[in-house]
């Protein structure tokens, strides 16, 4: 499955590996694909094994605002 999310606050480099770091880390996510200039995230992952709400706590947990 793949989602597209929109996040505030990511500015840099350091942004876009705390990000994808953050979402990788999750069991089940495959791919976090970060695109500063766009503000968003492309994440593919095994929906038996996550969902949107554990990605967006993992991305807010880092400092950055999810919007729905």
């Amino acid at each position: 499955m793949e989602k597209t999310l929109h996040v505030q606050g990511m500015s840099c480099g350091h942004c876009k590996m705390s990000v994808s770091g953050a979402l990788k880390n999750l069991d089940g996510v495959s791919k976090a694909e970060v695109h500063l200039e766009d503000g968003t995230v492309d994440v593919t992952f095994d929906e038996a094994k996550v969902n949107v709400d554990a990605m967006k706590e993992a991305i807010e947990d880092q400092g950055y605002d999810v919007e729905a």
